[in-house]
């Protein structure tokens, strides 16, 4: 009885202390879900953060942690970012990283956006005056003014949104204000200031955050399992494409292998390559703002550098050409407002030159080949020089490239001078004296 006593009083203790204990016991830590964002805002990068957003919601992350380090993007791509950071229902939380990195142009309103701004130290953000191509404002006064006030109407509400310093950051872009983290930290552009990841997540650590529909959400980050989200292949592959620089590349690239292809049916290789690169092209051109009037400009310089080789124009044309694929080229894209997009004129330049060059000399050593008189065959031997193996009135032998021949001669050639051949019939020569 007495053994059966203490089984029961063990059990008893026991059950007490679950009962006590059982809400630290049972605590789970939270989970964070990553990504990092390095370079362009553009689809690529704007399909990645979209579909983090929707998996952190439907798996019940935390939140979503972005590290960013941006020089801008797209005007599209920026809006349906901050659209759907604004609409989650999961905490977004930015954290401008590592140390160097800055948020500049796009990058500024999606920070804005995010639930809670967080920069690391020795970082910066700002510069988000609208530009256009090339980083030039636009020409025109009236649409310049109207491109500015739309963009910093827009970075007032979003700021304003989240309680932020919504005066900066319409500096941010009718100024094109940049500072670093400590001075957006005492003006209230951003929230904190953590030099690591770890130290972040202990930071925000139980703030209550509200989402959209005045939901909130108490978050549990102190020893929070982060889990990296890479982009997938596809995704890869049309973030770095997508770069307006590249996909030129890649564009003018194509249209060389085609080309080369069509001049030189068989070669196969540069028609394989010219395709490739054409498609990939394409693939990322769909997603930039694409000038027609730039790609005109392109195809005339192309069709100048043409006719340079079968037109006498003392080089006119082919500076023409220079000129029309340079300006096409920096013309390739058009005004984004707010959000820069352009090919580097140093690339333009270089290929506009490269181009010409390669048109010239190629099709120059086509049209010279096929002026050639033809080096194989029996046409080949026409103008090659032998020796008289007889005396040669009417007919005779000679021999030429160690082959001996039936010759004929319209005068007589002694044997052992040296002949040239003007002609061959079947096998028979005509043939004269060399004369030097």
């Amino acid at each position: 009885m007495r053994k059966i006593k203490i089984i029961h009083q063990t059990l008893l203790v026991l059950t007490i202390l679950i009962v006590i204990y059982s809400p630290l016991s049972f605590a789970q830590d939270g989970k964070v879900l990553k990504i990092i964002i390095n370079g362009d805002i553009n689809p690529a990068s704007a399909q990645y953060i979209v579909d983090n957003i929707k998996r952190a919601e439907r798996e019940n992350y935390e939140c979503l942690l972005i590290e960013m380090d941006t020089p801008g993007g797209l005007l599209e791509s920026t809006k349906t970012i901050v659209k759907t950071i604004l609409a989650a229902q999961v905490p977004v939380v930015m954290y401008i990283s590592p140390s160097g990195s800055g948020a500049v142009s796009a990058g500024v309103f999606i920070t804005m956006a995010c639930h809670i701004a967080v920069m690391a130290e020795g970082t910066n953000i700002g510069a988000a005056h609208p530009v256009g191509i090339g980083g030039q404002q636009d020409s025109s006064q009236v649409m310049g003014e109207k491109v500015t006030n739309y963009a910093s109407s827009w970075m007032r509400g979003i700021a304003e949104k989240h309680g932020r310093n919504a005066d900066w950051a319409e500096k941010a872009v009718r100024e094109s204000v940049s500072i670093n983290e400590a001075e957006a930290l005492r003006i209230n552009v951003i929230d904190l200031i953590c030099p690591t990841q770890d130290s972040l997540l202990a930071a925000i650590d139980g703030r209550t955050v509200k989402l959209e529909g005045d939901k909130t959400k108490t978050l549990n980050t102190r020893n929070a399992v982060v889990e990296t989200s890479e982009m997938n292949w596809r995704h890869q592959i049309l973030n770095k494409i997508s770069n307006p620089t590249i996909a030129y590349i890649l564009l003018m690239l194509g249209i060389y292998g085609l080309f080369f292809e069509l001049s030189n049916p068989g070669s196969i290789l540069p028609g394989v390559a010219g395709g490739i690169f054409l498609i990939l092209a394409l693939f990322a051109l769909q997603t930039l703002p694409v000038n027609t009037a730039g790609v005109l400009l392109i195809l005339f310089a192309i069709i100048l550098f043409i006719l340079e080789v079968k037109v006498t124009s003392f080089g006119i044309l082919t500076i023409g050409g220079i000129i029309a694929m340079f300006l096409g080229s920096i013309m390739l894209f058009d005004q984004t407002p707010g959000f820069p997009v352009m090919v580097d004129w140093r690339v333009a330049l270089t290929v506009a030159l490269a181009t010409a060059a390669f048109f010239v000399f190629a099709l120059g050593m086509a049209v010279k080949a096929r002026l050639t008189q033809p080096k194989t065959g029996l046409e080949g031997l026409i103008g090659e020089t032998g020796e008289a193996l007889t005396v040669i009135k009417d007919q005779g032998s000679v021999a030429v490239h160690g082959e001996i021949w039936q010759a004929e001669s319209t005068e007589p050639i002694k044997k052992g001078e040296k002949i040239v051949v003007r002609a061959v019939n079947g096998l028979v020569m005509t043939v004269e004296k060399f004369k030097k």
